[in-house]
């Protein structure tokens, strides 16, 4: 069976109100060709399909057109389940006319049994190759229901190696074992793998934001990352034992647990300005059974996504961002680079306006270099704006009029919901309440 795992299209995003429409369409086409090139017969979309929950028609054509374009192709089965910015509803509307051309639409477990969630896939000559469990994004209404089941059942924590769990990983669990045993049924003895799907936080996690104290590095050279401290980090154990778990929801591409084949594809497009120096990947996966082996074999390849925006971070005083923005000035002719948006990181200084103070040399940049983000440094951030920008004791109160609006809002949003903005909570909290924010501000 040879398939790409990929997720975290987030279509219709537009990060800092950058018209992205040309970047997906750019992925959709070399997508497309990788899928040729490797003669993949089966193609996972591990949720977050698009950006929001009411996707803008444009967004809606790219996905429908990208998914017309396959078919007649070599690949012959596509599986899309439902993320957390997904409606379900929405994923789900098609779903009958989609199943036609096996393209198999999973929104969401409502309503839905295990079996519902379990299929064959085809590979040449319309030869089943694999089974699919097909789990989704589950949301906190489903996720109740499921916990309140294995509160009825005593919370016993059988299973040892999630003892120390919590009721939400045991509840995946259930979920995850219940999906198996008909993928199991389904599979019934053929020596086919069985890949399985979701979208979720896993623990141990390998990748880029790491603090943790480990020599310890990933394949990609990075330190180890063990994502804390929010509901939903589920450990491996919660995986049933398949030949592969393809995963949505990190953005970057990364194992669990080390394991070769419980795997996060990441997104293929820059999410954030903290993502911007970081290659991101579709992953193409080979499994099968070979002679008489108890488990398939497997191989993982990561194929980088091409770029057709660059993003870059500039970080220091205003002086060296000055220093840093002449020298991009100075660089290669502007019709032979790919447009480059620049985020600008600063270090406060009392009684000074970065806007004024780079404006000069922001006007000097190619047409095809443009500042779309300021922001501080993290640990000014952290500061409460109710105290250190109010006139609090030992605080200049006039350092707030070095600040535009948007900067002032989005430190209270973060402050307030005690977020930052290299967290996908934090991101989300300025989705939703900065647009309102700038609308009262410009109302005033």
């Amino acid at each position: 069976m040879r398939f790409i795992h990929t997720a975290d299209w987030h279509l219709g995003n537009q990060m800092h109100e950058i018209d992205r429409r040309k970047e997906c369409g750019v992925f959709f086409s070399w997508l497309k060709d990788v899928i040729t090139e490797k003669c993949a017969d089966t193609l996972i979309v591990a949720g977050d399909i698009f950006d929001t929950a009411n996707p803008s028609i444009d967004s809606r054509r790219l996905y429908y057109s990208f998914l017309a374009s396959l078919v007649g192709s070599k690949c012959k089965n596509v599986v899309i389940i439902g993320g957390n910015h997904d409606s379900a509803s929405m994923l789900d509307s098609a779903k009958e006319l989609l199943d036609v051309l096996n393209i198999h639409v999973i929104g969401s477990v409502n309503n839905l049994t295990p079996a519902d969630m379990c299929f064959e896939l085809y590979g040449e000559n319309d030869e089943v190759c694999g089974i699919c469990m097909a789990v989704p994004y589950v949301r906190e209404i489903e996720l109740r229901n499921l916990l309140s089941e294995v509160e009825k059942k005593g919370n016993d924590k059988s299973d040892k190696a999630i003892a120390d769990s919590d009721l939400y990983s045991l509840s995946y669990k259930k979920l995850y074992d219940e999906v198996f045993r008909e993928a199991e049924n389904l599979r019934n003895g053929r020596k086919i793998p069985v890949i399985a799907t979701g979208h979720l936080y896993a623990d141990d996690l390998e990748g880029r934001l790491s603090e943790k104290k480990s020599n310890e590095k990933s394949d990609d050279g990075m330190k180890v990352l063990d994502v804390l401290g929010t509901l939903g980090n589920v450990p491996p154990a919660v995986f049933p034992p398949v030949s592969y778990v393809a995963l949505g929801h990190v953005h970057y591409s990364t194992k669990v647990s080390g394991s070769h084949s419980i795997r996060y594809s990441g997104s293929p497009f820059v999410m954030g300005f903290d993502e911007a120096d970081r290659p991101h990947h579709v992953l193409y996966v080979e499994s099968e059974f070979i002679n008489d082996d108890e488990r398939a074999s497997l191989s993982v390849e990561k194929i980088e996504t091409p770029v057709t925006y660059a993003f870059k971070r500039i970080s220091g005083t205003l002086a060296e961002i000055k220093q840093e923005l002449g020298f991009l000035s100075e660089k290669a002719p502007v019709c032979e680079e790919k447009p480059l948006f620049l985020e600008l990181c600063y270090k406060r200084e009392l009684g000074v306006n970065p806007q004024n103070f780079l404006e000069d040399s922001i006007r000097a940049l190619p047409a095809n270099m443009t500042v779309v983000s300021w922001r501080t440094f993290e640990n000014d951030r952290k500061n409460n704006l109710s105290s250190s920008y109010m006139g609090s004791e030992g605080v200049d109160a006039s350092e707030i009029k070095n600040l535009d609006d948007k900067e002032i809002f989005t430190q209270l949003i973060l402050s307030k919901t005690g977020t930052d903005s290299e967290s996908e909570e934090g991101r989300n909290a300025l989705e939703k309440f900065l647009p309102l924010f700038m609308q009262i501000a410009a109302e005033v």
